[in-house]
């Protein structure tokens, strides 16, 4: 006997909004967004939100004067540009205690001179540090931590002048690129080199003194309390003197911590305590186990018997 084939049923139509009810939907969710309310959006708006696009540009483009721009008729054009957009930007964000744009982008121009200086002594540290480096342009256009602490020594002098917003943003911008993410309220002295770079975390309120040479992976960070914010503004982050060596995956926390100058720090070491001058610390090293092939593992390579 043959069966008859189902009938497939067929879909219901999605009903369609009539016109009129579109509309009052579409006002409806207008008026619901644009309602004034006391949330951390609306907060983050009235402080301003700056055009990140636009402060990426001018922090690459202030950026390159100091790091390869030397020529006068050059500065005489570039300089006036890059004052005059920072004035926008100024003019995008709340500025505290009553500060001016014209004011601070006159406070900030005189200050390019000595980023350039510092800029010129980090590259000297890592033409010095860093046997790979076949020359000083190889540093100043291929490696990732000058391009971060030259974006973070423009940022820093921002941050001095009170200036809320884009100094994060321009770090921000850094750590997205090269994976170094440098606090703009950090101090840091001059000849500094962190060496490949990647994963390296240093957070406000660190200093680090002259001379410091830091590897991948290490982190300057803070302890993290229960009620983090009450700690706003209070030091939080290690100090670093002269002279200091810190290798790769180290992590040093606290606001109290201070490794003395002249120390060297070994890969893989947790701090919390500081150290004095000219000390070596290293983590313990880790116990190493020596296996030996039992006899038969020749004629049965696929099961292999360790004794250890």
């Amino acid at each position: 006997m043959a069966t008859r084939p189902r009938s497939r049923r067929a879909p219901a139509r999605e009903s369609i909004p009539e016109a009129s009810e579109l509309e009052a939907v579409l006002e409806s969710t207008i008026a619901s967004l644009s309602t004034s309310a006391d949330d951390a959006l609306t907060k983050a708006s009235s402080e301003g939100l700056p055009d990140r696009a636009e402060v990426t540009d001018w922090v690459e483009r202030t950026k390159r004067l100091v790091l390869t721009q030397g020529d006068r008729s050059a500065l005489r054009s570039e300089v006036p540009h890059l004052a005059t957009r920072l004035l926008t930007l100024l003019g995008s964000v709340g500025l505290r205690d009553g500060n001016r744009p014209e004011s601070i982008v006159a406070a900030f121009l005189p200050r390019l001179p000595a980023i350039r200086a510092s800029l010129s002594a980090d590259v000297e540290a890592a033409f010095e540090g860093d046997p790979a480096a076949k020359g000083y342009a190889e540093i100043v256009v291929s490696y990732p931590s000058i391009r971060a602490i030259a974006i973070f020594r423009i940022a820093h002098e921002l941050h001095e002048l009170g200036i809320p917003i884009l100094p994060r943003m321009m770090t921000e911008h850094a750590h997205a690129r090269t994976g170094i993410d440098i606090h703009p309220g950090a101090r840091i002295g001059r000849r500094f080199f962190i060496d490949h770079g990647t994963g390296v975390v240093i957070g406000e309120t660190s200093e680090i003194g002259d001379n410091v040479r830091l590897y991948q992976g290490v982190t300057l960070g803070a302890k993290a309390p229960r009620h983090g914010s009450m700690l706003r503004g209070v030091k939080r982050h290690p100090t670093i003197e002269d002279d200091v060596t810190i290798y790769a995956g180290v992590t040093i926390l606290g606001g109290n911590t201070v490794i003395g100058r002249r120390s060297v720090i070994g890969g893989n070491v947790w701090l919390v305590e500081s150290v004095p001058a000219g000390s070596k610390v290293i983590a313990e090293p880790p116990r190493q186990l020596v296996r030996t092939r039992a006899a038969d593992d020749d004629e049965h390579p696929l099961q292999r018997h360790w004794d250890i």
